[in-house]
């Protein structure tokens, strides 16, 4: 995969980028140190970041608690390399130059698991999911 710029940049999406989309960032930055550049972006943005969101990450050392929504843009997608699709209702006009891909991720209220316990196990799959990504974008 060859890149826009010196390093490789990835755009995390999701609907309303309270969540999974600022949850997936902040994990990759975690991850990634400053490897990758690292964006987040929803298809019809929120007013604020999930608080649950916000406390899962906050157990493994990354803070999110400050990051505000925003819409996503085609500039974003273009000077991205790779744009992330978290969950299937997020929307995105694809742009030509830039890979896509979706996550289908894990979804435990499906399971009856609701509240902290779902987050968690949403941040433990997002967390695998950018590791081998990050494994993936910075093996040449």
């Amino acid at each position: 995969m060859s890149f826009k710029a010196d390093k490789p940049s990835v755009l995390f999406v999701c609907v309303k980028n309270g969540g999974k989309s600022q949850m997936a960032a902040g994990l990759m930055d975690k991850v990634a140190g400053d490897s990758v550049t690292t964006a987040s972006a929803g298809s019809k943005f929120g007013s604020s970041v999930n608080a649950l969101s916000a406390e899962v990450l906050a157990e493994v050392g990354v803070d999110i608690s400050q990051k505000v929504p925003r819409q996503i843009t085609v500039e974003d997608q273009q000077q991205a390399d790779l744009v992330v699709i978290l969950g299937a209702e997020a929307q995105v006009d694809e742009v030509e130059g830039t890979l896509y891909e979706r996550w289908e991720t894990d979804e435990p209220s499906e399971r009856g698991i609701d509240g902290i316990e779902r987050m968690r196990l949403v941040r433990d799959d997002i967390l695998d999911r950018v590791t081998a990504l990050h494994a993936t974008l910075t093996t040449r």
